[in-house]
């Protein structure tokens, strides 16, 4: 079995969020990267992916970008999406998954694990492409609602980040 190490140094792990509500021209649709996180994967003498692990530091998301805004992000709305991200909706608390299962069919990988977002523990499955260049791709749906996190709101509700984000991983396995 051997264990490769996975972090900024070989890929991106971003979250993005959607906008709705009647206000929704007014805010953007954010990329959200992370830019404190490594992953170890296990694979088998087969090759075939093992088990997953991540970790990620929540108070090192940082807007990537904003788009389609009635108007571009100032620095101060990226510091404001920040403080908020860091003190209401993950205050401060880290970001981990380790899987359970790992199945493979018809080339796409399965994994199904615990993922803790927030201090709340739920179950999450997402599926990963493994390229043939050792890139690594999947994106994994998260409800906030069910993590007990609340989805932001402003403008009186008018303006809300829908419930459901997505964390999306691409990064390359190092060549042995």
């Amino acid at each position: 079995m051997a264990t490769h190490q996975l972090g900024p140094d070989s890929g991106t792990l971003e979250v993005k969020t959607y906008r709705e509500g009647v206000a929704q021209k007014i805010g953007h649709d954010l990329v959200i990267e992370v830019e404190r996180w490594d992953a170890q994967l296990e694979v088998g003498p087969d090759d075939e992916l093992q088990s997953v692990r991540l970790s990620a530091d929540s108070e090192s998301l940082r807007v990537r970008e904003g788009n389609r805004g009635l108007k571009p992000l100032s620095d101060k709305d990226r510091r404001d999406i920040r403080d908020s991200i860091d003190g209401k909706v993950l205050q401060r608390k880290p970001i981990t998954f380790k899987s359970s299962s790992v199945s493979i069919a018809s080339g796409v990988v399965t994994v199904e694990g615990e993922l803790t977002l927030a201090d709340a523990t739920r179950n999450a499955t997402f599926e990963l492409e493994r390229g043939d260049d050792g890139r690594i791709r999947g994106t994994l749906p998260v409800t906030q609602s069910e993590w007990g996190i609340k989805p932001y709101r402003g403008l009186m509700g008018a303006l809300k980040v829908q419930d459901t984000v997505e964390i999306v991983v691409d990064a390359r396995l190092p060549t042995t």
